[in-house]
């Protein structure tokens, strides 16, 4: 059955533009996996933070490897975008950024990070939060982008205030995580001008 409207995002336009890298500044780099950054991620989530809203946890460089290929294949199928967020220079993991369940009819995704404790509490996220929807939505087409976090993480509230996220509900008991059931702040940005 065709659809009424175009598509918002042409199905398999992105894949065939090639993954960006996107500066942050000049102090970072949004740049897409390697299997090499396998171990760095194993790293990364070994610390609790990242294991306390995240709801899983990676065991091996092996099963960090399986993340990363998977990551890749998203862009390759136009589903996802994903980012390794490092030190410009040094190319130190610094965080990952994604944008995911692209839907491209209506031009959403849906925008999720995490940072190692390193990282944190510089304005960083922040900073690369809006380097990545700017690149959605000015260079693609990205209608709106939207961005949940459980209620009880205030630095994730934070970073998406900072980017221009609206505060739109809260989703109750959505989150299924080692201590329990979490309710989830839902944030959203919608392309100005829309």
């Amino acid at each position: 059955m065709p659809f009424l409207v175009d598509p918002a995002i042409p199905a398999g336009s992105l894949a065939v533009a090639g993954h960006p890298a996107l500066p942050v500044g000049d102090e970072a780099l949004l740049r897409p996996w390697l299997l090499t950054d396998a171990a760095a991620v194993r790293e990364a989530f070994s610390d609790p933070e990242i294991q306390r809203w995240h709801m899983r946890r990676a065991d091996s460089v092996a099963e960090a490897e399986g993340w990363i290929a998977a990551w890749q294949g998203e862009w390759a199928a136009g589903a996802g975008a994903h980012w390794a967020l490092v030190e410009a220079g040094s190319d130190a993991l610094l965080g990952r950024l994604a944008l995911k369940r692209f839907e491209l009819q209506g031009g959403t995704a849906e925008l999720a990070y995490w940072m190692v404790p390193l990282a944190r509490g510089r304005g960083l996220c922040t900073r690369a939060v809006a380097v990545v929807t700017r690149w959605a939505m000015d260079e693609w087409g990205f209608h709106r982008i939207e961005l949940e976090h459980a209620t009880a993480n205030r630095a994730s509230c934070r970073v998406a205030q900072k980017a221009g996220f609206e505060a739109e509900g809260i989703r109750r008991s959505v989150w299924l995580q080692a201590d329990g059931r979490h309710d989830a702040h839902l944030h959203a940005r919608v392309r100005p001008g829309s």
